[in-house]
């Protein structure tokens, strides 16, 4: 995918509808707004739709395939920091695995006195509760999915003592807020009922730690430099012992990892939410990590909880989401929690590579001039060469850009 940027857009259209088999109705999802009338089934009060740019990240090959990436993001630079990243990670590009799609449901149970004997009478009735459980999707059972396990958690607070059961569910391919949430309120009856205590909340964890995807890749020391090699070593080292650092770095790959989420229909506040947990268990690190290998090459790894589905809710109730699966091609909710590892690992690369070379701001700038042009007053047509003769100039600044444009209308 050499040059896709340099291509216009409807070369870039044409290639991609070739690439990924898109039809007439694919495109018209992307070129149009969310129709009103699926936007009211959506969310409530709808009055509008709201469209972000939706772009391609090219150059990816994970397991030995190869991904075109669709991107939901308002940023300059993502889409092209994460095509590039994997490009300099070919030929080899990313390896990727995911554990089971297995969710936490918590039901919180209060009011109880002998919370030990509580916590036996649950687990001597795990068989009762999945069946109570597994009556709320029996299609997901079919699938290989349902509750496979229960957990119980005894836990100390300022309101007394609480018994929090877990419910270990396979969702399958789904993200699984609905039918955890449902099997956790089919159980409450019964754990009320065998514990004597009063169940409050009934809903699913977004802290997602059994499910998790991982991602690794080596970029060669002959490709992109020692010396930014090093930097990028220093630049994780501080991200590893400072939060104020850290926050930014995981900010970095959850660019990447919410601009897919959003063109796939998947929740991206969700996965913000479990992302930064997890990365705060014991002390907030950075998800991602880097070292050298003994070939002095720098190899990055990225651990992170990814609860994602490809079945079920806004992925295929929005026409845009079912596009982009289509483009991605893939072909189950673990392929994409794989994809998704990899895109935010492409990130995290990317914006370290920019800081400890030619600073975050030049190549973030130069795809932002267009904006900043426009925001000085420039037509859609002018603002092309008010950004060009900006960039020229290496000074991108609205001020920069008026007095361009007053130059250029004279």
């Amino acid at each position: 995918m050499t040059g896709f940027h340099k291509l216009s857009r409807d070369e870039k259209i044409k290639k991609i509808k070739a690439l990924s088999g898109l039809d007439e109705s694919d495109m018209k999802s992307l070129e149009g707004p969310l129709d009103a009338s699926v936007a009211e089934m959506m969310s409530e009060n709808v009055i509008g739709t709201v469209k972000l740019p939706f772009g391609i990240a090219v150059n990816f090959v994970i397991n030995g395939r190869k991904y075109l990436i669709p991107m939901c993001i308002e940023e300059p630079s993502v889409v092209a920091a994460a095509s590039n990243a994997a490009k300099l990670a070919l030929p080899c590009g990313f390896r990727a695995e995911c554990s089971q799609p297995v969710m936490i449901g918590q039901v919180q149970l209060v009011g109880i006195s002998d919370t030990n004997k509580a916590r036996e009478s649950i687990l001597s009735g795990i068989s009762t509760i999945k069946k109570l459980a597994n009556g709320r999707d029996s299609v997901m059972v079919k699938l290989g999915g349902g509750l496979e396990d229960v957990e119980v958690r005894l836990i100390g607070s300022s309101r007394g003592p609480m018994v929090v059961v877990h419910l270990i569910v396979n969702v399958v391919d789904a993200m699984g807020a609905n039918c955890v949430n449902s099997m956790c309120e089919a159980v409450a009856p019964y754990l009320e009922e065998v514990t004597g205590g009063r169940a409050v909340l009934k809903i699913i964890s977004n802290l997602a730690d059994r499910r998790l995807a991982a991602a690794a890749a080596v970029w060669k020391k002959d490709v992109i430099g020692e010396d930014v090699i090093e930097g990028i070593l220093d630049a994780y080292e501080l991200a590893r012992v400072d939060a104020y650092r850290c926050a930014t770095n995981n900010k970095g790959i959850m660019n990447g990892v919410d601009a897919v989420a959003i063109a796939t229909g998947n929740d991206f506040r969700a996965l913000e939410a479990g992302a930064h947990a997890y990365a705060a268990i014991g002390r907030y690190r950075p998800l991602a990590e880097y070292e050298k290998n003994s070939e002095g090459d720098l190899v990055g790894r990225l651990k992170m909880p990814l609860a994602v589905g490809i079945v079920g809710g806004a992925t295929k109730t929005n026409p845009v989401a079912r596009t982009s699966l289509k483009i991605l091609g893939v072909k189950s909710a673990s392929e994409l929690a794989c994809v998704m590892a990899c895109v935010g690992l492409a990130n995290n690369f990317a914006a370290l590579r920019a800081i400890v070379s030619e600073g975050i701001q030049r190549g973030h700038m130069k795809l932002h001039a267009k904006n900043i042009a426009m925001s000085a007053g420039a037509s859609h047509e002018e603002a092309v060469s008010v950004s060009t003769k900006m960039i020229e100039d290496k000074k991108i600044s609205v001020s920069h850009a008026k007095k361009i444009l007053e130059e250029m209308r004279k």
